[in-house]
């Protein structure tokens, strides 16, 4: 249990910066948040048995809706986790099956991520054997473990590199 308080939680700040559409670098922390929690999101739809186009799709139906209904102001630190809200909102977002209602406003015209970051999540999503007994909210937790490694683990090769080409300069 020691190891999962290691783990850095969003920062309020982010969140609070991404709910203010007139706060400067709204879209910047709306990017960072939608970053951070698209893989997640993504290993939670396929474990739910979506096709891969087709979780493409509700994903960016999901992001795109998400944001239109400027959503995260309703976030608080005080009911709990950013990702526990967003798991849920995204549960809900399924449950009433709106892409496939909407599928023409799908993503609004904005996309989140490359193609080539689309398909590495499928990479990865493949390259991970599914466990028939785990839940999908299980995916959606252990991928946003994993994608904050990554991501801690990348800053501390551009830091580290930084720090060496920085020794270097007389």
């Amino acid at each position: 249990s020691g190891h999962r308080a290691e783990f850095p939680a969003t920062h309020w700040s982010v969140v609070a910066t991404a709910a203010d559409s007139a706060a400067p670098g709204v879209h910047e922390a709306l990017e960072q948040l939608c970053r951070a929690y698209w893989h997640p999101v993504y290993f939670f739809v396929r474990r739910q048995g979506r096709r891969r186009d087709d979780a493409l799709d509700l994903i960016q139906g999901f992001f795109a809706r998400f944001l239109e209904r400027k959503q995260i102001k309703l976030a608080d630190p005080d009911r709990g986790r950013l990702r526990s809200f967003l798991l849920i909102s995204l549960k809900n977002f399924l449950a009433n099956d709106w892409a496939h209602e909407q599928a023409e406003k799908r993503g609004g015209g904005r996309s989140f991520l490359s193609l080539d970051e689309q398909r590495e999540a499928e990479t990865r999503f493949l390259a991970e054997p599914p466990d028939p007994a785990a839940p999908p909210d299980q995916a959606f937790e252990k991928r946003w473990a994993l994608t904050l490694l990554d991501q801690v683990l990348s800053r501390l090769r551009d830091e580290s590199a930084a720090a060496r080409l920085g020794s270097r300069i007389p």
